[in-house]
């Protein structure tokens, strides 16, 4: 949790890194960012679109606006999903200005008991996978005896407690390997050893869909890599970062450049976007810490999306066809790859070596699901709204495989096409190599 504590600008900004006046300057206003953001798409608000939120924060920079709950509450509604940092003519480091405003905003301490509460709930229990585990166990009795049905049929959760509500309602079934981590520290490379790689587990994805690690080590492995796994691996610190919960952070960076300091890896690993994202970030994260400003560069050079990595260094397994007939696939392009690690093309190139693989293209590619790490949770009513478009963009290619590379997605997509009545599967393009690899027919 937050834990400095800098002298405030009576309302504004303090003056612990606030947005660079410089990087607010570099926009010019043209809007070509609005028909990008899905905040302002779905809300309709000049100020709920990254224009007018760097008009509150240059505003505000001049003490001309306070930083006071109506401002936050734009701010707060940005997903952070960096569309409008691709799409601007002018190159305005929309994602710089939101990181530097999202820390000032959680030190300037203005929401609602209830809010401080939930968030306090969620940065004290998600990035600990066994908190979470100890929290699964009952949410686990909770599926299985049919409350949990009972609960959503009665409707009461919704009226009484909306984000209370969406967190249950984002919540999929607990997979049986969620409570113990069975991936050992070393797994040896088949055949001859081309690369020794990290891997990172994540939080959340190693207890909803444990599998998707599973498949990347044997992916991995089939490939020549031998893969290091550090048993005492922590959070990488996305979900704190993308909050603004600047302190917890740092101390997830540091924890996981000890992690992999001093093992000889080619490359970190890591099979899901939005971690990956962080990853890349820790040399921004850890700029003014003496004693971690170069190991963090130097850790960042290593750091790869394991689909960035194996298109770079090429399949050596042998793969065989996922079905009789052709398999029409749609590729969900998440956020944090396409926008923030600029990863689009590598992730088609590998699932057409799959033989018989037809890839098809949503309209609309680019727009967030509406998952955006926890805002799901925070925002569920702009986050529905995304979901709903998102599915119905997947579906409407005739596609009978969604490919999603990020764990959030995973939950957002496969909880709206539930609710569209569709069965789609949504699996990660590793655990569709995996099949592929093993010659498992879907």
């Amino acid at each position: 949790m937050q834990t400095s504590n800098p002298a405030k600008n009576s309302g504004g900004f303090d003056a612990q890194n606030p947005p660079d006046p410089k990087l607010i300057d570099s926009c010019v206003h043209c809007g070509f960012c609005l028909s990008t953001c899905p905040s302002y798409r779905v809300i309709g608000k000049e100020m709920d679109s990254p224009r007018g939120r760097i008009y509150l924060m240059d505003g505000i920079n001049e003490g001309e606006i306070p930083l006071n709950p109506a401002t936050i509450q734009h701010f707060d509604s940005c997903l952070g999903c960096l569309a409008c940092v691709t799409t601007c003519p002018s190159g305005v480091q929309y994602d710089q200005l939101i990181a530097a405003t999202r820390p000032q905003v959680e030190r300037q301490d203005a929401r609602s008991l209830p809010q401080k509460l939930l968030r306090q709930f969620i940065f004290s229990v998600f990035p600990y996978p066994n908190r979470m585990r100890a929290l699964l166990r009952p949410l686990g009795i909770y599926q299985k005896s049919g409350l949990q049905k009972i609960v959503r049929s009665m409707g009461f959760l919704s009226a009484i407690a909306p984000q209370l509500s969406a967190m249950e309602a984002i919540l999929p079934d607990i997979p049986a390997k969620a409570f113990t981590d069975t991936i050992p520290a070393l797994i040896p490379a088949q055949g001859e050893k081309r690369y020794r790689v990290g891997m990172l587990l994540g939080c959340v994805q190693r207890l909803f869909n444990p599998e998707v690690n599973d498949a990347t080590v044997r992916v991995l492995t089939a490939n020549g890599c031998e893969v290091l796994v550090p048993q005492t691996q922590g959070c990488c610190g996305a979900l704190s970062h993308h909050q603004g919960q600047e302190e917890q952070a740092k101390h997830f960076a540091r924890q996981m450049i000890d992690t992999f300091a001093n093992t000889e890896v080619d490359a970190v690993l890591v099979n899901a976007s939005g971690c990956g994202h962080t990853l890349k970030e820790y040399g921004h994260i850890l700029q003014d810490d003496p004693n971690y400003a170069e190991p963090a560069k130097a850790f960042v050079k290593k750091v790869k999306d394991v689909q960035e990595f194996l298109a770079e260094v090429g399949l050596t397994a042998k793969l065989s066809p996922l079905q009789a007939q052709p398999l029409t696939l749609v590729y969900q392009d998440a956020c944090h790859m396409l926008h923030g690690q600029k990863i689009s093309v590598q992730p088609r190139q590998l699932l057409r070596k799959i033989p018989g693989v037809q890839l098809r293209e949503p309209i609309d590619a680019a727009l967030c699901c509406g998952s955006a790490g926890i805002y799901n949770i925070l925002q569920p009513e702009v986050a529905n709204e995304l979901g709903q478009q998102k599915v119905e963009n997947l579906t409407n290619t005739g596609a009978s495989v969604i490919a999603s590379a990020n764990i959030g997605c995973y939950v957002q997509i496969s909880r709206h096409l539930k609710l569209q009545g569709k069965a789609v599967p949504v699996l990660h393009p590793m655990q569709l190599l995996d099949y592929s690899i093993r010659g498992i027919q879907l």
